[in-house]
């Protein structure tokens, strides 16, 4: 549209057309007149109805009044009577807020160039005004509907915020870094303002259908309709009195250096005007908007140029983490294919971690256009905790999500991402142990899910895993499946391993008993993906791997002569006993046999070869999957003083095959069908 904007300095009035405005390249200064001290001053000026040749809203403006959302009445009081030491990420806030908005105009006017509406310069405009303490941000991107604003100011819909006001109410005032995490960015202005006002109009939608909004946060909003020439999204925050500061233009320039010198929009102020020899401001003189960050992407410039501070601060722009990441992946493709790529890995892992609904981190560009923060195709869900993002220089402006599933660029992009990924990781494995640990403790479990999930870098990720083990007896998970190898005796062919349900669990599991007598290692799996890991990884260096709870076990190498016919000397004088005991247990053990694996314990379970064990079967129930129905097989310990004590012929008989078979249930894990039972059948044994 051909508005002019009319700016009154203090010699005359001058006029500038915005046609003129949106020709000025960024980042050269724009030369335009004194603005009013208060942005939103203008859009009085121009509805008022007492100015002459202003175009009357055929709606007549009405001013709705509506209650804030239960949590976001707890958010606001957390802000306001809190006590926060890094109040400046309101700032840090508002800006990033504002970039998305004209990042979203951007993209949705490849398709539609009337919602540019004549005006395609996008920026931000921040204004201060040290008399009324107020500091106003204004971006010409998307804005916002009626409709829109009342549900994503009035209420908040992200799954983080209970997480949010939970972590805020326990913990130090410095983790108000945390905010931007959560999605509740816009109302951290509150830790500054006595009162907020937002005026917007959405792209594309007539000037008459403006929406202002005011609260001091107290627990209420108002809503009005007015009418808004320009598009996008304007933020006038009254400071409280101990928020002043904030009106000061060196303090403002210091928080955006520090948080937002990178955002590829020009950030506009004013600049100071000049002085007299008595420090006033002369008059008469025209006042010019100055471009304070440097707006060039950082992940365009060469590797050797990006300092270690730098990468720091934009980490903390992309992902609102105060701390360093642990590893910055910065790679340039040149060739066939041209794009950048810059990915980081959190020290600590994201919130949000294991939550279904969580977005990814990789923002996708083209030329520098951004054009999705949710770039799920650009790397697999195992990596889901990667930061960052890729600029392609081949894809097209206008790409969809279909596009994205089917394109075989994006393919190829993803495939080296995830092996650059890899292959940092391994670094980090040989040149920092103790850091690698560090990452592993975050993130192992999801790195595990790739070996399900990638079947191309199945070898890469086998390689990467570290598991608990017999070898240390410690909870942390630092053994390599090569680690286990090179400690591996000559006579054993296999990699052992046995899953639980916890690793204090898995640490006591009878099974282990006989393993612990030989001294052979067996490794401890406790999360609950290992179940699937060891589904999919069978074997490793030519190492089959074998759970000690499922099947036959090959002791044969561990045994004497003499104890092999010892063991078959037992075997007959038992089989009176064995025989018994599958009578009475018929309907809930495919077979009874006496052990080979037990040292201490009288009893155990153990599923047949290709039968689900215990643990896995429960997992399946715990997450409402119908788990295949399969009987145990039930091993005693002949050499058991209670084994050794039950007389065949007793009338007790019965009872102890219950009872024995009932502990060896409780000890992997199970829950009983009937406690009740097993009680008053154990204490039935203890009187008899």
């Amino acid at each position: 549209m051909t508005v002019v904007r009319i700016l009154k300095a203090a010699g005359g009035k001058f006029k500038l057309p915005l046609k003129a405005l949106a020709k000025t390249p960024f980042p050269a200064p724009v030369l335009i007149l004194k603005p009013l001290a208060n942005m939103s001053e203008q859009n009085k000026s121009k509805t008022s109805p007492k100015k002459k040749n202003n175009r009357k809203s055929t709606q007549k403006p009405t001013v709705e009044t509506h209650a804030f959302q239960t949590e976001v009445q707890q958010l606001l009081q957390l802000m306001i009577h809190s006590l926060y030491s890094n109040k400046e990420i309101f700032l840090r806030e508002i800006i990033s807020n504002a970039s998305d908005a004209c990042d979203k105009l951007r993209f949705q006017s490849l398709t539609d160039k009337k919602l540019l509406e004549d005006d395609e310069a996008l920026g931000i405009w921040i204004n201060l005004d040290t008399n009324k303490h107020s500091v106003t941000i204004r971006d010409n991107g998307i804005g916002m509907t009626h409709d829109e604003v009342i549900a994503d100011i009035g209420t908040i819909a992200h799954s983080g915020t209970k997480t949010f006001l939970e972590k805020m109410s326990t913990d130090k005032p410095a983790d108000s870094n945390f905010i931007g995490q959560f999605g509740v960015g816009f109302y951290s202005c509150f830790m500054v303002a006595k009162e907020v006002t937002l005026l917007t109009r959405k792209a594309g939608t007539p000037t008459s259908e403006g929406v202002k909004w005011v609260s001091d946060g107290s627990g209420e909003y108002t809503v009005e309709t007015v009418e808004r020439p320009e598009r996008g999204t304007e933020i006038i925050i009254s400071l409280n009195k101990d928020s002043r500061e904030y009106a000061e233009r060196y303090r403002v320039k210091n928080v955006i250096a520090k948080y937002s010198d990178h955002i590829s929009l020009p950030i506009q102020m004013l600049k100071e005007a000049k002085a007299d020899k008595d420090g006033k401001p002369k008059k008469d003189q025209p006042i010019e908007w100055e471009t304070i960050n440097k707006g060039s992407a950082l992940w365009a410039r060469p590797k050797k140029d990006i300092s270690e501070e730098q990468h720091n601060s934009f980490y903390t722009s992309l992902t609102y983490d105060p701390e360093p990441p642990a590893l910055t992946i910065h790679n340039r493709v040149e060739g066939k294919m041209e794009y950048i790529s810059l990915f980081y890995i959190p020290a600590k892992a994201p919130f949000d971690l294991w939550d279904r609904e969580q977005r990814h981190g990789i923002k996708l560009y083209v030329r520098r256009i951004f054009i999705s923060d949710d770039a799920k195709n650009l790397m697999p869900n195992y990596l889901r905790f990667a930061r960052g993002l890729v600029d392609s220089a081949d894809l097209p402006l206008n790409v969809s999500r279909e596009f994205l599933q089917q394109n075989r660029d994006i393919d190829k992009i993803r495939a080296a991402s995830v092996k650059k990924i890899l292959a940092e990781f391994k670094k980090l494995a040989t040149s920092d142990i103790d850091k690698y640990h560090a990452l592993w403790k975050e993130y192992g479990r999801a790195i595990k899910e790739g070996l399900i999930e990638d079947f191309e870098n199945k070898d890469a990720i086998a390689r990467l895993v570290r598991f608990a083990s017999t070898h240390k007896d410690s909870e942390a998970q630092t053994i390599s499946l090569d680690d286990y190898i090179t400690r591996m005796p000559a006579m054993q062919k296999a990699i052992y391993y046995v899953t639980a349900d916890s690793y204090n669990a898995a640490k006591s599991s009878p099974h282990l008993e006989i393993f612990r007598k030989n001294d052979i290692e067996v490794l401890l799996l406790s999360d609950p993906v290992d179940e699937w890991v060891v589904s999919h990884l069978t074997e490793y260096e030519a190492k089959a791997l074998k759970s000690i709870a499922k099947g036959d076990l090959d002791m044969a190498a561990l045994k004497s002569k003499a104890s092999k016919e010892e063991t078959e000397k037992k075997s007959e004088a038992m089989k009176p006993l064995v025989e018994k005991f599958k009578s009475v247990l018929e309907d809930k053990v495919k077979d009874v046999r006496l052990s080979d694996r037990l040292v201490d314990s009288p009893s155990c379970l153990v599923a047949d070869e290709h039968d689900l064990g215990g643990n896995m079967e429960r997992i399946m129930q715990a997450i409402g999957q119908d788990a295949p129905s399969a009987k145990p097989i039930l091993e005693i310990n002949p050499e058991h003083d209670l084994v050794k004590q039950i007389d065949v012929d007793g009338e007790l008989t019965g009872e102890w095959a219950k009872l024995l078979f009932d502990q060896a249930a409780l000890a992997e894990g199970a829950t009983l069908k009937d406690p009740s039972d097993f009680v008053k059948r154990m204490n039935r044994l203890l009187v008899g």
